[in-house]
């Protein structure tokens, strides 16, 4: 198996509190897509909602990935007053949220 090279993945997946209306979560995930051209280390951004039948998902409804270049590119991100500011208003909408930064790993059999 071979790690990539500095790259890191943050996953952030999200549980919306009932009653948040779709055109302030669509408002707030074009605000987190932005967050990709203020703060430098951010590289790319993707984001999806749950298609999944095997019904595990826990509430949980919306997966955001952010890519980066290394672990210190991610504190960089975490700390950057773009960031501080957005997640603010983002969390103030959500009941759950769970974030896993992990170096992705390719499986060569």
């Amino acid at each position: 198996m071979e790690e990539a090279k500095g790259l890191v993945k943050h996953i952030f997946l999200a549980k919306f509190k009932e009653g948040i209306p779709s055109d302030q979560i669509e408002k707030l995930i074009k605000g987190y897509a932005n967050l990709v051209n203020l703060i430098e280390p951010m590289k790319a951004f993707q984001w999806g909602t749950n298609v999944s039948i095997e019904n595990l998902h826990q509430g949980f409804t919306h997966v955001f990935e952010s890519t980066f270049e290394s672990t210190e590119g991610v504190a960089e991100y975490v700390s950057h007053p773009a960031h501080v500011e957005f997640a603010n208003l983002f969390l103030a909408a959500v009941e759950k949220v769970i974030v896993i930064d992990y170096k992705p790993t390719a499986v060569r059999l």
